[in-house]
């Protein structure tokens, strides 16, 4: 009987496409398939497969290819993954199906070396060298069997070609070793044994209880009370039940530290999946997951898609960071989405973090999420001493920024061997360049931002689409020398200030776009760590997790930035940041204690950090969202209309509106000029949708599509559900 695939292709496409079954081809949904497009070759998944249907108008699948199948519950994903966002299905698919080039397929075989007993044909005393090393019949690489003998690589070739040498095929190492779940690890505390007690009691519910959606539990504790020591205890008996782990991190490329407590607690390294691991192993990591052989993964958000065969816990580290948004393409929250995956998996999901989300604390206050908090840190040592430094009443000096007392706090922390850590968020050495003389600012051409000084490359960069210029000797626009100055603080520019202040420390710079990358920031985060700096200048990614058990001061040194926001979330934000960075002083044997220069010491974010009094900031705020009906309480979704000219944007912008006919119980707002209105050369305007929780949000917008213009020409329109950045 003739039979039709369905078959999802990884491109722009919200349908799948028709393909025939040859004869004696087995096909089943999951399976990734080569099929004709067009003129071309390209890959799909199978999505379903009909029998009794034929067409002589349809094309052939060429062949199955060798490759991860989908799941049921994977392929589920794609699919409300594209229904929520308004995604292509087919864009959604290709977060799923990433298939290395022909190139990366190609498994080179290990090869181990060892002696044969024969004499060489032609002695020489380097070959005898090697012959020596050889004489203990270890097996060993080429390379390292070489190196061992001090010899060259075509020497240990040359005896392999005589004989004297022979050369054995070696298993393939593995993608990760094992963990351990019974290895030795220092004792839990009493309140983290509890905890994780009580995790391991809530993700595994006795059957008495009756089928149910799997828990979602958010664990919540101070920062420094060891939230990760507790849900590896969850990961050890997730090992021992043999199902798989994902634990989701928002900064991949900086855990170093972590995978370090990793193999503490579990005698090995996990396997981890980001951008920077090659496409040989992103391959072999895809396989050995989909086979059941990796156990735990820690990863990016794009983690979240690999083809686990049989995942029995999703942990979200850092719950409440922004980076699990993705802001192009799929318009996702791999929170969200790891929710979802939990509930098509049939397994638990951890949010773990010292200062959650108000979505996700209403959601563990309403009964929707379970919540276990640790309250203290670990060793019962106290949460850093929080003051204000009023900047309206302790100035720094003219052309200066470090306040007179949080200098002389930095002294005495130095002066007894402590380390202190300066927060800024804000790269570079300054944010704005101008021209004293004709009042020029320095802009980028295609972004409407300004170029922010980087003293250490002597450049102006844009942080939006990466144009950088050198810094020019005169103005580009009058010509005059020397009038150029530099407005406003960066990290560079804090790092001279204390270089100045402090000669003899030693100091270290922490951001993100300093020369030598992940790799760097690892050994410099290592160096801190382990007490080889004085002085710590830092970005936000400074506050992210990290143990600094030297480190007793935090200065943080401009507290109000973000706090007059436009964006909903700014208060939640800026208290969520201050409270993480506040919490690296204090972690080790000594007090710590945090200082914030700040022109708003009344400011209700900043009082409820002085206090201590998270739960009022909590209620403070979730009140207030409810009261304007925003998310968790309402729902939101941005429409970002783009195009290569301002008028254009503008009018697809107002011919969107006209066509958005809301009816009761939803509000479309603008089109207004995005507050980065130019990006990478293309003009933006944003319309807004705000409706109450229970609205069906999705179907309204998909209709509301329908009956609008079609973006023509170099128009787009991005469709962003649940949108976390407001520019």
């Amino acid at each position: 009987m003739p039979r039709t695939a369905e078959i999802l292709i990884p491109l722009a496409l919200d349908s799948a496409y028709s393909y025939a079954v040859p004869e004696g081809l087995s096909l089943a949904p999951g399976d990734v398939v080569q099929i004709p497009l067009g003129p071309r070759e390209t890959v799909g998944v199978v999505w379903s497969v009909e029998a009794g249907r034929s067409g002589s108008n349809l094309r052939p699948v060429t062949g199955r290819i060798e490759a991860p199948s989908l799941s049921s519950s994977l392929r589920e994903l794609v699919d409300w993954l594209a229904r929520y966002t308004l995604a292509p299905k087919g864009s959604a698919l290709a977060m799923a199906l990433r298939l290395p080039d022909e190139g990366a397929r190609v498994e080179t075989v290990r090869v181990g070396v060892r002696s044969s007993g024969k004499p060489p044909a032609r002695p020489t005393s380097a070959r005898s060298k090697v012959l020596e090393v050889a004489a203990d019949g270890t097996m060993r690489g080429k390379s390292a069997l070489a190196k061992e003998a001090g010899v060259s690589l075509s020497v240990v070739d040359g005896l392999i070609d005589d004989g004297a040498l022979e050369a054995v095929a070696l298993a393939p190492e593995p993608v990760a070793l094992p963990p351990d779940s019974d290895h030795p690890r220092v004792p839990l505390s009493e309140a983290q044994a509890e905890a994780a007690k009580d995790l391991i009691a809530k993700l595994n519910p006795p059957s008495s209880v009756g089928e149910g959606a799997p828990p979602t539990i958010l664990l919540e504790g101070v920062t420094g009370s060891g939230k990760t020591e507790v849900y590896f205890e969850a990961v050890a008996d997730c090992v021992r039940r043999g199902r798989q782990s994902l634990i989701l991190m928002p900064e991949i490329a900086l855990t170093a530290q972590f995978l370090d407590r990793f193999a503490d607690r579990f005698g090995v390294r996990p396997a981890t999946w980001h951008s920077g691991i090659g496409a040989k192993r992103r391959e072999r990591l895809r396989a050995g997951v989909a086979a059941g052989e990796v156990d735990v993964v820690v990863g990016a958000r794009s983690a979240l898609f690999l083809p686990f065969a049989k995942l029995g816990l999703i942990v979200v580290d850092e719950e409440h960071e922004a980076a699990y948004k993705q802001e192009d393409g799929v318009h996702y929250h791999a929170r969200d989405m790891a929710v979802v995956r939990g509930r098509l998996e049939g397994c638990g999901v951890v949010l773990a973090s010292a200062t959650p989300s108000i979505e996700t604390r209403v959601n563990a206050e309403q009964g929707r999420y379970r919540h276990i908090v640790l309250p203290e840190r670990f060793g019962g040592r106290r949460l850093p001493q929080i003051e204000a430094i009023d900047m309206r009443l302790d100035k720094p000096e003219r052309g200066t920024f470090l306040a007179p007392g949080l200098v002389a706090s930095v002294r005495e922390a130095v002066a007894a061997g402590e380390q202190a850590l300066l927060f800024l968020n804000r790269r570079g050495y300054a944010p704005l360049t101008l021209c004293r003389a004709c009042g020029h600012r320095y802009q980028c051409k295609q972004c409407s931002t300004w170029l922010v000084e980087h003293r250490f490359r002597r450049a102006l960069v844009c942080h939006q689409c990466g144009y950088a210029e050198r810094r020019p000797e005169s103005c580009s626009a009058c010509g005059t020398f020397d009038n150029l100055t530099p407005c406003g603080p960066g990290v560079e520019r804090i790092a001279e200030e204390v270089a100045g202040l402090f000669p003899d420390a030693r100091v270290i710079v922490l951001s993100s776009d300093f020369p030598g990358g992940a790799e760097r920031l690892r050994a410099e985060l290592q160096t801190v760590a382990e007490g080889g700096c004085d002085i710590v200048i830092g970005t936000q990614l400074v506050a992210k997790g990290h143990n600094f058990p030297h480190l007793t001061l935090v200065g943080v040194l401009d507290a109000d930035i973000g706090l007059t926001s436009g964006d909903p979330r700014a208060a939640e934000r800026t208290f969520q940041l201050l409270q993480q960075v506040t919490g690296r002083a204090g972690r080790g044997d000594k007090p710590g204690r945090a200082l914030i220069q700040t022109f708003q010491p009344e400011h209700p974010v900043i009082a409820a950090l002085l206090s201590g009094d998270a739960e009022r900031f909590y209620a403070e705020e979730i009140e207030a969202r409810l009261e304007a009906g925003l998310p968790p309480f309402g729902r939101l979704a941005a429409l970002i209309v783009s195009a290569n000219d301002r008028e254009t944007a503008e009018a697809h912008g107002q011919a969107l509106a006209r066509a958005a006919e809301p009816p009761a119980g939803i509000m479309v707002l603008g089109p207004a000029e995005a507050p980065l209105a130019l990006i990478r050369g293309r003009y933006r305007f944003r319309l807004l949708v705000k409706t109450a929780r229970a609205i069906d949000l999705q179907t309204y917008l998909r209709d509301w599509l329908k009956r609008a213009p079609k973006a023509r020409g170099n128009v787009r329109v991005a469709i962003d559900v649940d949108p976390q950045s407001f520019l």
